[in-house]
């Protein structure tokens, strides 16, 4: 059984950073063809924030989030890190951490249906 665990989530000020991660288990090869973080926040749409492909060459941000956050591996590629700096108000959502291991995960525009594995989700949270 699959699990996806995410942690790091809290409250800060804006302008301040967190650091989430996500740490796989129950699954080790062939690697996840693509990993991900997503966010939802309240009435809004769970949408895509940053994503990496299985040889952990090529990322994927949002342009919402674009050179603020950095999304990392680690380890056997089955634990996803990202880092958000800058944090404003605007990116207070629920954090989950998604997994693929479907052969065409990585294709643009990513969506959920490309991920088959899914965190319970972190809550962040900014605001002065």
């Amino acid at each position: 059984l699959v699990e996806l665990v995410e942690s790091g989530g809290g409250s800060v000020q804006p302008g301040g950073s967190l650091r989430l991660s996500c740490v796989a288990s129950g699954y080790s090869y062939p690697p996840f063809t693509c990993m991900g973080w997503f966010r939802q926040a309240p009435d809004k749409e769970r949408e895509v924030v940053a994503a990496i492909n299985s040889a952990g060459d090529t990322t994927y941000y949002s342009d919402s989030v674009k050179g603020r956050f950095t999304i990392s591996q680690a380890g056997a590629k089955t634990n996803l890190y990202l880092q958000m700096n800058s944090l404003k108000p605007e990116d207070t959502a629920m954090y989950y951490c998604a997994a693929s291991n479907f052969l065409d995960c990585w294709r643009h525009p990513l969506q959920m249906s490309h991920f088959n594995f899914w965190g319970q989700g972190t809550q962040v949270t900014v605001s002065s």
